[in-house]
């Protein structure tokens, strides 16, 4: 890290520094805070999938059973297929 070169940055900023505004205390100010429709809609959003369950059970039950049975059989060509078809779309 080149320190004269932070400091020559710092030299900028101070050389550039803007008269102080004048308060003025007669009028108060309140901040607001308004957030976009587009910003409801993401937070409305981010609630249904923070409400939403990470599993989905109605398919992964079925799994779970035949395995837990020891029923649950891979099929090696859907894997071969599945894992050459992940592989392209990385390429």
């Amino acid at each position: 890290m080149r320190i004269e070169a932070y400091n020559q940055v710092q030299q900028i900023y101070k050389s550039k520094k803007t008269a102080q505004v004048q308060k003025s205390y007669g009028a108060s100010f309140s901040d607001q805070l308004q957030i976009s429709s587009i910003g409801k809609d993401i937070q409305t959003a981010k609630a249904a999938v923070k409400a939403s369950p990470d599993v989905r059970e109605d398919i992964t039950a079925p799994i779970k059973a035949s395995i837990q049975a020891g029923t649950y059989e891979v099929s090696a060509e859907s894997f071969a297929e599945k894992l050459f078809a992940t592989y392209q779309e990385m390429r």
